[in-house]
């Protein structure tokens, strides 16, 4: 655990990467939207950009968590008596 206990992205890193990560997944999705417009169906295109686009939003989201220089905690709850 001692290991764990500095962030290597704290400052601005680990916001442009998730910035970047999403911006090249939103092209990829773009693309590949383009390219399957002759060959798949409407409902097929849409389904491979939403998965497309689901793997760009939780890997910015893991990027901007990754970057930020505060722990994030979940809540503690007291305990009733």
């Amino acid at each position: 655990m001692i290991l764990l206990d500095a962030n290597p992205l704290a400052g601005g890193i680990g916001i442009f990467a998730g910035v970047a990560f999403l911006l090249v997944f939103l092209a990829i999705a773009f693309v590949a939207f383009k390219l399957l417009k002759r060959t798949v169906k409407m409902a097929f295109r849409m389904a491979i950009v939403a998965i497309i686009i689901a793997v760009a939003v939780a890997g910015s989201a893991f990027f901007l968590m990754l970057g930020t220089s505060k722990p994030v905690r979940p809540p503690t709850h007291s305990q009733p008596k």
